[in-house]
């Protein structure tokens, strides 16, 4: 072989090499996406997945932050409490419905929620709730503003 040749190859094994051992960076649409297929992709009631939407934008708008940025802090959606990001944004890649909550989470708002910017399962009594105005049921979820 010659020099060119034993080149290209070690370039290629370079960038092999890479692009294994570097994960490529989440965008703020895929983390808004797997946060709606993580709490609501099992879902099925109409406007379910929508509704967590709801919930993300109207929190976003309030507290002047991101979508994605809303999704990711601590705390505020359990679907990511105590896990890491890759693994949870592998998993909700993995879902049937990925396709749909990416076209939710990148289309049209809705309001199913009636402005809700919060939300848990019917089977939970959080102590936040108890001042706050039911707006609406959809599923297994309660949402509040």
């Amino acid at each position: 072989m010659n020099t060119i040749t034993l080149e290209i190859i070690g370039y290629v094994i370079i960038f092999a090499i890479i692009s294994v051992c570097v994960a490529p960076a989440q965008t703020p649409l895929e983390i808004v996406t797997a946060t709606i297929i993580l709490e609501a992709g099992g879902e099925y009631s109409e406007g379910a997945m929508h509704a967590i939407n709801e919930v993300i934008t109207n929190r976003s708008n309030k507290r002047r932050i991101s979508k994605a940025d809303v999704c990711l802090q601590p705390y505020q959606f359990s679907c990511w409490n105590n896990v890491g990001l890759a693994s949870q944004l592998a998993k909700a890649k993995r879902h049937p419905r990925w396709k749909e909550a990416k076209s939710i989470a990148d289309g049209m708002a809705t309001n199913y929620t009636r402005g809700a910017d919060h939300y848990h399962a019917d089977y939970c009594d959080p102590y936040w709730n108890k001042h706050m105005e039911i707006t609406t049921r959809i599923g297994r979820h309660i949402f509040y503003k």
